[in-house]
């Protein structure tokens, strides 16, 4: 028997093999895409937590610091700022600072997620999957907490979902042509 005959009889054609490597690669491209579209829109909402906390809007158009405080504590914002001046630059401070964590995760996260990932590199998807968890949920937390659910909220409920879609079609378990490598993602490339 030809090579031909023998491919077809065990169920797998050459050809069939080409078609799966393809849908696997078009798979990875919009996968890593869909990550950075996320991870832009986590950059740019904390880009504006570090540098224009006061322009960055919550629930009910009000600025997410006051709306946080006054969701969480029940008193105006005025009044802390009336009464402790200081608290509120602390406050201030402080989100600027969890800005700064978010703008430095979010440039991580793209830089991991347009190479190692997008090159099918199996210990990318798992930062991926760890760093877009805690970065996402730890912000989510806050806004439960403080019970501050705006706009710029909900899409980072959208952007998990994202993060999880793209991750869950580009898992690196049993693909075709992996040997337990680390570029097993690749599926075997």
């Amino acid at each position: 028997m030809d090579s031909n005959t023998t491919s077809t009889i065990a169920g797998v054609s050459p050809r069939g093999t080409g078609l799966l490597k393809h849908a696997i690669a078009r798979s990875r491209r919009m996968a890593w895409m869909a990550i950075v579209v996320a991870d832009i829109g986590l950059l740019a909402w904390a880009a504006m937590a570090a540098f224009a906390p006061e322009r960055l809007i919550g629930p009910g158009s009000v600025p997410i610091l006051p709306a946080g405080y006054e969701g969480f504590t029940g008193a105006p914002w005025e009044a802390l700022a009336t009464v402790a001046p200081k608290a509120t630059e602390f406050a201030t401070l402080l989100f600027r600072m969890y800005g700064l964590y978010g703008v430095a995760f979010s440039l991580l996260a793209i830089a991991i997620a347009t190479n190692a990932f997008r090159h099918g590199e199996r210990w990318a998807w798992w930062a991926l999957l760890v760093g877009n968890t805690i970065t996402y949920v730890g912000a989510m937390a806050y806004d439960q907490t403080v019970r501050a659910i705006g706009p710029f909220e909900l899409t980072e409920y959208l952007g998990l979902a994202a993060v999880y879609g793209a991750l869950a079609i580009t898992a690196p378990f049993h693909m075709p042509g992996s040997e337990g490598s680390a570029r097993s993602m690749n599926g075997g490339d």
